[in-house]
């Protein structure tokens, strides 16, 4: 089995991801290029654009991500802008704009592969629900994709992403993996590839 090429500077993303596929058999290498943030909030249409330009430099199978955060009381902001919004009023900022308002947010994950057999890049997606905490709370681990993981309490759970040691981590991961967009990809390559 051929192995696949993610296209990522994000090491938090890179472990996580590559953590999931390699349980299912599938070898990652990362290619941490520079790529070009198309400036939408269509997660799809921002993954797709990074496949291609990342198969475009290496040449063999690659995969790509894109994540947006949508907090429900701020109409999904920040939406795909995630990176944008953490570099200018952080999560602190995200948590003043949502004093005295409904808290519920979720992660949207697009993941995009393209290996030039495909007409098209294929998607995969997932979401995670969650609540905002009130202030930032835990320790950022390696498998931290932003410091959205301090502020984020997914669903069915009293700590923050951050908060968790990464035993715990990888078993709230375990019994969610059945939905995630890393599963649905890794079950179609396996059949497919």
């Amino acid at each position: 089995m051929r192995p696949i090429h993610f296209a990522t500077r994000n090491r938090g993303k890179f472990f996580s991801v590559s953590d999931s596929l390699s349980k299912q058999g599938i070898e990652t290498i990362q290619v941490p290029i520079e790529m070009p943030e198309p400036r939408s909030d269509d997660l799809k249409e921002i993954a797709g654009e990074k496949v291609l330009f990342a198969y475009g430099k290496v040449g063999k199978p690659c995969i790509s991500l894109d994540s947006g955060f949508y907090v429900d009381s701020l109409n999904g902001f920040p939406r795909a802008f995630v990176n944008f919004v953490l570099e200018t009023i952080g999560i602190n900022g995200i948590l003043r704009l949502v004093e005295g308002k409904q808290r519920e947010c979720e992660f949207r994950n697009c993941l995009a592969y393209f290996d030039g057999e495909v007409n098209k890049p294929l998607f995969f997606e997932s979401r995670v629900f969650g609540t905002l905490a009130e202030a930032p709370r835990g320790e950022l681990q390696p498998n931290a994709w932003s410091d959205l993981f301090l502020i984020f309490t997914p669903v069915d759970s009293s700590k923050t992403l951050a908060e968790m040691t990464l035993k715990e981590y990888a078993e709230w991961k375990r019994l969610r993996e059945a939905d995630l967009f890393v599963t649905k990809f890794a079950e179609w390559f396996l059949e497919n590839r």
